[in-house]
């Protein structure tokens, strides 16, 4: 069996030679942003997201940590910070995983047709390729305002935060 290390680097370069924009941060080989497209025949097609991932020392073996920088309505996506449930990353989705975002799972329950025109809403407003790079400006200026600021707590309220 590999390293985790060589399996990072491994699972990296796939996912680097595949359809997906990879930026690199910080020139490391763990935390880097993934943009892509919302699936075909989805209410969430024709948006386009910014998501910031983080494998930590012990991946495979933990899970990588995963946020989004642009919204996204989804029953398992923080509307305001961006992170993504974990039982999402490490099972098969369904909108009963303790959801981040009560009111999307709510509306998915209840009313299907509405929480798709929702998602569609979200997609015109917040997920066109022009506002990935508003999103990425949006952050670092929010990230610049944290920095100055003794209390750890404000940067979990970032947009784009992946968890811990």
């Amino acid at each position: 069996m590999s390293s985790p290390s060589k399996r990072r680097e491994m699972d990296l370069m796939k996912l680097m030679m595949s359809d997906y924009k990879v930026e690199m941060i910080n020139d490391g080989m763990q935390e880097f942003y993934v943009h892509f497209h919302g699936p075909n025949e989805s209410p969430y097609h024709g948006g386009v997201w910014k998501v910031r991932v983080e494998l930590p020392d012990a991946y495979p073996y933990k899970s990588p940590s995963i946020g989004f920088i642009n919204r996204i309505y989804h029953p398992n996506v923080d509307e305001m910070s961006g992170s993504v449930c974990l039982d999402v990353i490490n099972q098969t989705w369904s909108p009963m995983f303790d959801p981040l975002n009560g009111e999307a799972a709510a509306l998915l329950m209840r009313d299907r047709a509405s929480y798709e025109q929702k998602v569609k809403e979200y997609c015109e407003k917040y997920a066109k390729p022009e506002d990935i790079g508003a999103a990425t400006e949006e952050q670092s200026s929010d990230e610049e305002l944290t920095e100055d600021e003794d209390d750890d707590s404000s940067d979990e309220q970032v947009a784009g935060k992946a968890d811990p």
